[in-house]
């Protein structure tokens, strides 16, 4: 494992519960924001229709450290939607990478020198489900992005597992094979 905080990929599903369209699947990198992941942060700042980028923050004034961004992996075209990416899923996000922080998997002398990127999934059903669970939405992208992050910092999946189970699993919408 190592700990150069150039650049860590992580990614993790965290499903939703029975009749909710709430799973997680954030896709993240972590690195030093003299890097290449900071780079990229900086130039995430540009919007594009659609796919508008924030900031994670626990409530107004209170931006995470590290610095993170959040990015919809799909186009956002309502403000149903919107609403929720940067309602639910932001502060989802946010408590995660602070939560990270505060667990040591993120080391508090590193906060500040630390960014993070995190593509993130919000299914266009949510915000027209007359039974939407922001709860459950929380909790989904909550899990996900710790874990995410802390895949990311550990390299896991390894190669070794990722070669010994080539054969084994197959992923989830594979019907082709």
């Amino acid at each position: 494992m190592t700990r150069d905080y150039v650049f860590h990929a992580g990614e993790a599903t965290v499903l939703a519960r029975e009749g909710q369209f709430t799973d997680a699947m954030p896709e993240i990198l972590i690195g030093r924001t003299d890097g290449p992941v900071g780079h990229a942060f900086a130039n995430m700042m540009a919007q594009s229709k659609g796919h508008t980028a924030m900031f994670a923050i626990r409530a107004c004034n209170q931006m995470v450290r590290p610095a993170t961004i959040i990015v919809p992996k799909v186009t956002l075209k309502d403000m149903a939607n919107i609403d929720l990416f940067g309602g639910v899923v932001q502060s989802a996000t946010a408590d995660a990478v602070l939560d990270c922080v505060i667990e040591g998997v993120i080391p508090k002398d590193r906060a500040n020198d630390l960014c993070i990127i995190s593509l993130v999934w919000i299914d266009p059903r949510c915000a027209t489900d007359p039974n939407l669970d922001k709860k459950d939405m929380y909790r989904t992208n909550y899990e996900a992005t710790k874990l995410a992050i802390r895949r990311a910092l550990n390299g896991e999946p390894t190669i070794d597992e990722l070669i010994a189970n080539r054969h084994t699993i197959k992923h989830d919408m594979d019907d082709w094979s």
